[in-house]
């Protein structure tokens, strides 16, 4: 089989692809995927399958090239209220290390493919955002929340350490060293308002308007260069380890490669001619 027809069969796959734990949905031009957590009556707390559901659907995001740009939100008023402490919590104490640490690394995976699929992850964060839900939030490439919003990363409440799905590597990225190192001793909520002053939030709106304003937003980015977009948010990950003079170079190879696109050009004519671009990824 062709590169081509390997690429399509899993644009096809994506898709047509029909969650079991959670809701998703594609705008009527598929640029825009809502992914929707959805155990409302517990506040969407997560299991060992849809940890794994949601780690696959993010790494065939990869592959989806007609979708631009991803919101992830909770249903029922609540963003997620972490592991679910009967299904996961629970059979986690009896077990042996080798199994612990097979969950522990499947957690984290959920994460490198968050942070690996090219299209920019929007979560729209209302209402409970603890445990394993703030790292989906951290996880993200941008955060708009509600004023009501409380956001905890619990862990040492039940006894374990901060450092979770990469916690300790990118939320002091997100909201400074010592920041961070508060929430992930103490395992207290952060308000909303400290959540948008200290650069976790993007923003904050009412609860009614919150997903509309993540879709919105969702959309300005799927209809903006976003093969461009794809590279920013590699960058931004790859950066992290690099010196200055790599991360220079590294940055000049990248922009040289957007450079080439046509979307560069495009933008250029529009620009000349007083209109808006019309940018296609290309």
């Amino acid at each position: 089989m062709s590169d081509a027809a390997t690429m399509a069969g899993m644009k096809r796959a994506f898709k047509d692809h029909r969650p079991i734990h959670f809701l998703m949905e594609t705008s009527p031009d598929g640029r825009v995927a809502t992914i929707r957590l959805n155990r409302p009556e517990r506040k969407n707390p997560l299991t060992f399958e849809s940890y794994a559901e949601l780690r696959d659907l993010f790494r065939d995001l990869v592959y989806a090239s007609d979708v631009r740009a991803v919101v992830l939100s909770g249903s029922g008023g609540n963003f997620c209220s972490g592991g679910d402490v009967f299904e996961i919590i629970e059979p986690l104490t009896k077990m042996a290390i080798p199994d612990l640490l097979a969950f522990t690394r499947m957690t984290g995976d959920l994460v490198k493919a968050m942070r690996r699929c090219p299209q920019p992850i929007v979560a729209a964060v209302d209402g409970i955002c603890a445990g394993a839900g703030a790292i989906l939030a951290m996880a993200s490439d941008l955060r708009l929340a509600t004023p009501d919003t409380r956001t905890a990363f619990l862990f040492t409440r039940v006894g374990l350490a901060g450092a979770d799905m990469g916690a300790c590597g990118i939320l002091p990225r997100i909201i400074g060293q010592g920041r961070a190192a508060e929430l992930l001793y103490t395992g207290r909520a952060m308000t909303a308002a400290e959540g948008q002053a200290w650069g976790f939030y993007n923003a904050l709106h009412p609860a009614g308007d919150l997903e509309a304003k993540a879709v919105e937003l969702a959309r300005s980015l799927a209809d903006g260069p976003w093969f461009a977009h794809g590279i920013t948010k590699t960058m931004l990950n790859q950066e992290w380890a690099m010196g200055l003079d790599e991360l220079i170079e590294s940055e000049a190879q990248a922009q040289a490669l957007c450079m080439a696109t046509g979307d560069f050009r495009r933008a250029f004519e529009a620009f000349a001619a007083k209109r808006k671009p019309v940018f296609e990824g290309n």
